[in-house]
């Protein structure tokens, strides 16, 4: 592991050890209707559905990468969009770290004992799905050789961290809402020509608050 990304790792590890910016970070990526419905949830929530994914941290090119990937189209409120590995969490996980380790060895063909967990970022509720999403990072000391899951995975995204901090890719536009089927302008991070919006968004939000600290 390179003395450059051996810092980011560990500047990074202890800043996740403090207390986390939470949703306020979150909700500045966050769409207008999803404060609404977490709002309306706060009194009415049944939580029964769980799920975990990672943000897994690795150098490439001198510099620290992180991996999203591109959902195959299929009939589900995620059809299509970007995200995190990871999914819900199976009788045979653990813990939530687990089902993020597993799920990425599942999805993106990264073994799950080479993997380092270093914190956790706040839990999310996506409330088309019903999810509550439990968001770990964890680093690789070399770049993997992907293998995506070619069920579910369309292809990886394999992004600097110089992209993520870059305030030029945060805009708002009118993005089509598979749930509802209409267009809504959401707040939205524009890498490498993809748009990341929705939970993915609000978790590289709070992400990157925390690294504005390190």
């Amino acid at each position: 592991m390179n003395s450059d990304f051996s810092t980011f790792i560990t500047s990074l590890e202890t800043a996740l050890k403090r207390p986390l910016p939470g949703k306020v970070a979150q909700f500045k990526m966050a769409p207008y209707d999803r404060v609404l419905k977490l709002i309306a949830n706060a009194f009415t929530s049944k939580r029964t559905k769980e799920s975990a994914v990672l943000c897994l941290f690795y150098p490439k090119n001198r510099e620290p990468h992180f991996s999203l990937i591109l959902r195959n189209t299929y009939k589900g409120v995620h059809s299509g969009q970007i995200g995190f590995p990871g999914g819900k969490v199976e009788e045979e996980d653990a813990s939530f770290e687990q089902t993020a380790l597993r799920e990425t060895e599942e999805e993106v063909g990264v073994q799950r004992d080479h993997v380092k967990i270093i914190g956790v970022l706040t839990d999310l509720y996506i409330p088309p799905s019903g999810f509550l999403v439990h968001p770990f990072i964890g680093y690789l000391e070399t770049a993997p050789d992907f293998i995506p899951d070619s069920n579910e995975v369309s292809k990886i995204i394999e992004t600097p961290l110089s992209t993520l901090m870059d305030e030029s890719i945060v805009g708002r536009k009118k993005i089509k809402v598979s749930s509802a089927n209409l267009k809504v302008k959401y707040p939205y991070f524009d890498i490498q020509g993809e748009t990341v919006w929705g939970a993915t968004a609000m978790i590289l939000s709070e992400l990157k608050e925390i690294i504005k600290l390190t």
